[in-house]
C-alpha cells in the first residue's frame, strides 16, 4: 500500500483509515445480523471478525512505519543482485519489525475489550477473558477495579517484555549506525 502508488492501493488506505472513524457501537446490530446469516457464530468467526476490526489501525500505523524505512537500502540490495523476494525478507521485513511489533501490540491491547463483541455475537459460552471479568464482577462488584488492573495488566506486560528487543531506539534505527 505504502511503495506502490495505484488508485487501488489508495482506496484501501482510505478504507482502512475509514474503518477507525466507525466506533463499534455503531455498527455491532449489523455485526450480529451478518454473524447469524453467514454462520461467523463460532471462536474462529470471532478471530475474522477482530481481525476485521483491528486492521484499520494497524494498516494505518504500519504504513506510517514503512514510509520511514529509506527506500534507498532497499534499491542498494537490489543493485547487490537481490531480488524482489529476498529484499524483502532480508532487508526490508527485519528493518519493519518495529512497526509491525508495535501494530501487534495495539491489537492485542484493543483485543483486551473485547467482551461486548463475544457477547453480542453469542459466544458468551467461549470464556475468554474479558467475560470472565465481567462474571467476577457481577458476583463481587466492590473488587471490580482490582480485578480489572490485575487481570488486564499481566497480559500486557509480558507481550511489551516480550517485544522490548523489538521496540526500542536500536531496532528502530533499522540499517543506520546509532551513535
Amino acid at each position: 500500500i505504502t511503495r506502490v502508488k495505484t488508485r487501488v492501493t489508495k482506496a484501501i488506505y482510505i478504507l482502512c483509515v475509514f474503518s477507525m472513524v466507525v466506533p463499534f457501537q455503531m455498527v455491532m446490530f449489523t455485526l450480529s445480523l451478518v454473524t447469524d446469516r453467514l454462520g461467523l457464530g463460532t471462536p474462529w468467526g470471532l478471530i475474522i471478525i477482530y481481525l476485521g476490526f483491528g486492521a484499520g489501525l494497524a494498516v494505518f500505523m504500519f504504513c506510517g512505519f514503512v514510509k520511514s524505512i529509506p527506500i534507498e537500502i532497499e534499491e542498494a540490495a537490489m543493485i547487490d543482485g537481490c531480488g524482489p523476494i529476498r529484499t524483502f525478507f532480508q532487508v526490508s521485513f527485519p528493518m519493519a519489525m518495529p512497526g509491525i511489533m508495535v501494530a501487534t501490540l495495539y491489537t492485542f491491547l484493543g483485543s483486551m475489550e473485547e467482551a461486548q463483541g463475544t457477547l453480542l455475537v453469542g459466544l458468551a459460552r467461549i470464556k475468554t477473558m474479558p467475560v470472565e471479568m465481567y462474571g467476577i464482577i457481577l458476583d463481587y462488584p466492590g473488587q471490580a477495579g482490582a480485578v480489572f488492573a490485575i487481570l488486564l495488566m499481566i497480559p500486557a506486560a509480558v507481550m511489551i517484555l516480550a517485544m522490548k528487543k523489538y521496540i526500542g531506539p536500536e531496532a528502530i534505527a533499522g540499517g543506520f549506525k546509532m551513535k
